[in-house]
């Protein structure tokens, strides 16, 4: 058996969608690529979904939209964005997701040391 076509665990967990449009496999390509760096912040995320939507009621010009949700432990992160292109959208959208997961281990850091900062203080001797 050739283990080089399983797909990696990354991978298993990245689910790509196209909404009112069929994704390229350039564009499918590329999503995959920019969502590695999402996966290395963080392994324990569950799953990452990407829709990716060409909205033609939006206005003259032609709309995409990104979508963007990822699912951990608590709740889940998930972000939006518009442009009139869909490589852009997919960049702004993984930008957006990424100081989302930046922000939330960073929140979560700030909260372990205060917890055992308070656990230090109790430690300590009262002064008679």
């Amino acid at each position: 058996m050739n283990n080089q076509n399983l797909p990696t665990p990354a991978a298993d967990r990245l689910i790509i969608r196209g909404i009112h449009l069929e994704l390229t496999d350039a564009l499918r390509a590329s999503i995959e690529e920019k969502s590695a760096r999402l996966f290395r912040h963080q392994e324990h995320l569950v799953r990452i979904r990407i829709d990716l939507e060409h909205d033609k009621t939006a206005s003259i010009d032609l709309r995409f939209v990104a979508k963007g949700r990822i699912e951990l432990g608590g709740p889940d992160l998930i972000a939006s964005v518009a442009t009139d292109d869909a490589y852009k959208s997919v960049d702004l959208l993984i930008d957006k997701l990424d100081g989302q997961l930046r922000r939330r281990a960073s929140e979560y850091k700030g909260r372990r040391h205060k917890d055992a900062d308070v656990a230090k203080a109790s430690d300590l001797p009262e002064a008679s």
